[in-house]
């Protein structure tokens, strides 16, 4: 289960309503994916309909991050069948932060969603973030209520790190590992990303 964190609000005259160039659409998602062949037709079967349900323009831009158990195979098979759907392919594990900055650079929309390939979040909740982004605020964080993971080797380091971040940055969020966050186009450069990767490598399958 997931709540949701809200940092700041922009006026109203940017309204999602506004018409959009005919190069952008209204929402990307990015999802970076590793080793997920045993996850990832499930996550598209869930989020699809979620999508078709937004009455918005989608792209869903699907990041390999080097994966070696054939979920390349997998993702490219559901780009053929659906063309909102793009497949990036990194040259080799470069890490989640590499991933997702993958997927920014491609993505169109006017909105950002992220969301894991792990099946750790549910795509149900996106249009309740997006009624948050309506109501006028920048960014909208998911944050996990019924964590699945292991108290002592992931949850507490968790709660220590979200602790501290939020203690530097002053931007109060309770669960910076939580990937469903939607950002509105404006802030695109808040997405925060741990390190950078140098000299990154990747192919693109439309």
């Amino acid at each position: 289960n997931e709540m949701i964190d809200l940092v700041n609000k922009h006026p109203k005259s940017d309204a999602l309503s506004q018409i959009n160039a005919e190069d952008q659409i209204d929402v990307s998602v990015v999802v970076p994916i590793f080793n997920e062949a045993e996850n990832i037709q499930l996550l598209y079967d869930k989020l699809t309909p979620v999508l078709d349900s937004l009455g918005r323009s989608c792209e869903v831009i699907l990041v390999d991050d080097g994966s070696t158990d054939g979920t390349f195979e997998i993702l490219k098979d559901i780009q053929s069948m659906d063309d909102r759907v793009w497949v990036i392919r990194l040259r080799r594990n470069f890490g989640q932060a590499a991933a997702f900055s993958a997927g920014f650079d491609f993505a169109r929309g006017k909105l950002i969603i992220t969301i894991d390939g792990d099946l750790q979040n549910d795509p149900a909740d996106i249009p309740k973030l997006i009624d948050k982004i309506d109501e006028g605020y920048d960014i909208v964080s998911g944050w996990r209520v019924k964590r699945k993971d292991f108290f002592l080797t992931r949850r507490l380091p968790s709660m220590a790190a979200n602790a501290l971040i939020s203690s530097v940055t002053g931007v109060k969020l309770h669960d910076y590992g939580c990937r469903v966050v939607l950002v509105f186009l404006n802030n695109r450069t808040a997405l925060m990303l741990n390190g950078r990767v140098q000299q990154r490598e990747e192919s693109v399958y439309k």
